[in-house]
């Protein structure tokens, strides 16, 4: 399925994304970032090595967007479903290695991100009510000092 048949509005998502291939020590979180716009979708893929200087998809050649921590790319989506193919190259063993990996991102996990930097709305009416309740509280004791002296 190609990204157009999903539909997706320019915004961005996360999506449930599986890797076969490689010796199986290494893998991929999941869920990803899914970004899309004017139709094309990109994937921020964070392995779990810090081995890996460059990722291939096609042709093309991609860098890491860190520099610390696990290894991070942002590679085009260019097919949910199916398995797509992917070079990674590590520098975890004695020379450099390319390894062929394949990704399957699922098109029925596909849901918008959370705004909020991780706090939903659900995060949100809990945080003010927290600082309800302990203004609410603050005021009570105050009112009451007020009577006792």
């Amino acid at each position: 399925m190609e990204v157009s048949e999903l539909n997706l509005a320019d915004g961005e998502y996360t999506v449930e994304v599986t890797m076969e291939g490689g010796s199986g020590r290494a893998s991929v979180q999941s869920p990803t970032e899914l970004s899309v716009e004017n139709g094309q979708a990109e994937a921020k893929i964070v392995w779990s090595s810090s081995h890996y200087d460059y990722m291939k998809v096609g042709e093309e050649k991609y860098l890491p967007v860190n520099t610390e921590g696990n290894s991070t790319f942002e590679i085009p989506v260019k097919v949910f479903d199916e398995p797509m193919s992917v070079i990674g190259d590590t520098t975890a063993m004695s020379v450099p290695h390319e390894i062929e990996y394949t990704l399957t991102f699922a098109s029925d996990s596909v849901s918008p991100a959370q705004s909020g930097h991780g706090m939903g709305t659900a995060g949100i009416g809990i945080a003010a009510a927290v600082v309800i309740a302990c203004a609410a509280a603050f005021w009570g004791i105050r009112k009451n000092k007020k009577k006792i002296g």
